[in-house]
């Protein structure tokens, strides 16, 4: 029965995987600019060539000590090197992290990784070339005139592109035309990975020249929004034609192998990286996080592989062995990611408390705000208190976040601002207000009382998710109670009625009248 349900030929599901692959490449090239590449040059050039060549390094030599003949060592010690940009970049859109210093650097790295994807496949055809008895000086040459071909042509592919690619656009497009414009970015990518397949590159290759092409161009943005959806799909068919042809059947005959292999590869992958990351700049905590996120092996790895047993480089068995490992990476790595984070955050938090043990709690002058709380609106109120030149302090119980904002001269310190004795060591007596951002409740309640015990008279305002919040947070002693649902929807109808065309007087009446009916009965409350 699951027969009528499954493809009884692979070969034709390859070829779209194919050209999911070519799209991926495409997709890359649009990343890789030279402006881009050239302001991350540090990060991409020096910590991304470190963990490239020393992760090949220590897997290759570990594949060669394990028996295996020093052309397939090579080539898959800088194959298993490589990590996956769509896996990696996932997880931290995820996370909105793909700003931060981390992001940044882990980003870099994958940069690097995508360009050695290039000569990777140069230096594959060449080995393939060679025979088992080749000399190393043979070997040398045959590598020599090799990439000098491929460089000659990527070269005049290049150049050639450069003359023709914008101007077609520009000749095309000006119609507005989406089918023109969709036909146009499939013609670019196909044609260019033709030409590249007839100098006798990869078809890869080629798609990666035509993204670097229109990454120069004005047409790049709309290009990316245009071929995405076809990437996600064609990019999954690919990944389906991976589990179809991966041989479960070895984790039966092999547990123990694969899972010393699997084991072998990230512990590997962890420390080069982990070491790279640290000597760029970053934290241990950060460092060993980016380790474990780029542990994995890559997508392109199944398409090296490809090659090189087309090549006769390695056997078949040992082939489906490697992709398997990169497969069961690839499955681990979100549980990787998430113990990445867990060290991160907990070094971020041992390193604060440290902080705040030496130097103890920061020292204020009279006068001040206290913000309790500084996420987005917290934030927003210091920066608008900053803009008056009025002087305030923050404290905030998301080390992590401290850390970020700390680098950014914000006043803002680790800590609970419930707590009494921290606040008198503010003179929160002598503050002009506090003011609770907070977005748990219960925490925003717990704060409210504390406060009011030790400090009856300040002024004290708080911020509440709607109505039923607002209530207890009055009752438990705050000044100002502010809902967001309330005020949100009073600005949405002022717009309203403005646009109605009421007078602003008699719409700030209005306003102001609902707003007086729910401080009324909140204050009765």
């Amino acid at each position: 029965v699951l027969g009528h349900f499954t493809f009884p030929r692979l070969e034709g599901v390859n070829v779209l995987a194919e050209l999911g692959v070519l799209l991926l490449m495409f997709m890359i090239g649009l990343e890789l600019s030279a402006a881009r590449l050239w302001a991350m040059r540090r990060w991409v050039f020096g910590a991304g060539s470190a963990q490239v060549l020393f992760s090949a390094a220590l897997l290759g030599a570990a594949l060669a000590a394990c028996g295996l003949d020093w052309r397939a060592a090579l080539v898959l010690g800088l194959v298993l090197s490589l990590s996956s940009t769509a896996v990696v970049m996932q997880l931290m859109a995820a996370r909105q992290t793909t700003t931060s210093a981390l992001g940044q650097a882990a980003f870099a790295i994958l940069m690097l990784q995508d360009l050695a994807v290039v000569p990777l496949l140069i230096q594959i055809g060449v080995l393939s070339g060679g025979t088992g008895d080749s000399t190393g000086n043979n070997a040398a040459l045959l590598a020599l005139i090799t990439i000098s071909k491929a460089g000659a042509a990527i070269v005049l592919i290049y150049l050639a592109g450069g003359r023709i690619v914008r101007p077609l656009f520009r000749s095309l497009v000006r119609h507005h035309q989406s089918d023109v414009f969709m036909a146009l970015i499939l013609l670019t990518t196909l044609g260019i990975a033709g030409l590249s397949a007839a100098a006798g590159l990869s078809m890869a290759l080629g798609a990666l020249i035509a993204g670097v092409l229109l990454a120069e161009t004005e047409f790049k943005h709309e290009i990316e929004l245009m071929i995405e959806p076809f990437r996600g799909l064609l990019m999954g068919l690919f990944f389906m034609t991976v589990g179809m042809g991966t041989d479960i059947g070895q984790i039966v005959e092999a547990p123990l192998l694969l899972a010393a292999s699997l084991a072998g590869l990230i512990a590997i992958k962890t420390l080069v990286t982990s070491l790279v990351l640290r000597a760029g700049g970053l934290g241990w905590g950060s460092a060993v996080e980016g380790g474990l996120l780029l542990a994995q092996g890559g997508e392109f790895a199944f398409i090296a592989v490809g090659y090189a047993l087309a090549g006769n480089l390695f056997d078949g068995a040992l082939g489906q062995r490697v992709m398997l490992v990169v497969t069961l990476s690839l499955f681990v790595t979100p549980v990787l990611a998430r113990l990445g984070k867990s060290i991160g955050d907990a070094a971020a938090r041992r390193r604060h408390f440290a902080a705040v043990a030496v130097e103890g709690a920061p020292q204020q002058a009279a006068g001040h705000v206290i913000i309790a709380g500084y996420g987005r609106v917290g934030q927003m109120l210091g920066k608008l208190l900053a803009a008056q030149h009025l002087p305030y302090l923050a404290f905030e119980a998301d080390a992590v976040l401290v850390a970020a904002l700390r680098e950014q001269q914000h006043p803002v310190y680790f800590g609970d601002a419930a707590r009494a004795e921290l606040l008198r060591r503010v003179h929160a007596g002598q503050a002009r207000a506090i003011v609770l951002t907070m977005d748990h409740p219960q925490s925003s309640l717990q704060a409210v009382l504390g406060i009011r015990r030790e400090f009856p008279d300040i002024p004290l305002f708080a911020r509440a998710r709607d109505e039923q919040q607002a209530r207890l947070l009055k009752a438990a002693g705050a000044t100002v109670v502010v809902p967001e649902t309330l005020e949100a929807s009073l600005q949405l109808s002022a717009f309203v009625l403005e646009a109605m065309g009421l007078d602003q007087a008699a719409l700030d009446a209005v306003v102001d009248g609902e707003r007086e009916v729910f401080n009324a009965a909140l204050s009765k409350a």
